[in-house]
């Protein structure tokens, strides 16, 4: 299993629309390496749901169900389904994964602009301990 960040904007599409939709195809995202990233992604793998711009936390988790496909006419992009797991017991907001020293290397502050990006296992297991997880 690997571990992922996924950013959307809260008022675009929030964990809240997840839950009430029970999944969703994760489409739309229109860099090279984020695209990478899905393509990399199988049935199983876990997300972190992060909301950017206005709340800029992690707030739940996902899981993948399935694997890439196509996105778009050109077929150059991709996307993947999926569907939540739980909501995070408390949101762990940028400030503080930033403030953490075990999360220094985590690809979401490496990589701050990219909407899909890896998380380590240990890594992974920090986000869910700062959430009370």
């Amino acid at each position: 299993m690997r571990y992922w960040l996924l950013r959307s904007e809260p008022d675009a599409y929030s964990w809240d629309d997840l839950i009430r939709d029970k999944g969703t195809e994760w489409n739309g995202v229109r860099n090279y390496t984020a695209r990478n990233f899905l393509k990399e992604m199988e049935p199983g793998d876990r997300a972190i749901f992060y909301h950017s711009n206005t709340e800029k936390a992690a707030v739940g988790i996902m899981e993948i169900t399935r694997a890439w496909q196509p996105d778009g006419d050109d077929g150059k992009w991709a996307s993947v389904r999926v569907e939540p797991v739980e909501r995070l017991k408390k949101p762990v907001p940028l400030a503080d994964i930033k403030a953490e020293k075990r999360l220094a290397e985590i690809e979401v502050l490496r990589q701050s602009r990219l909407s899909v990006t890896p998380v380590r296992e240990a890594e992974w297991k920090v986000l869910l301990e700062m959430a009370g997880h």
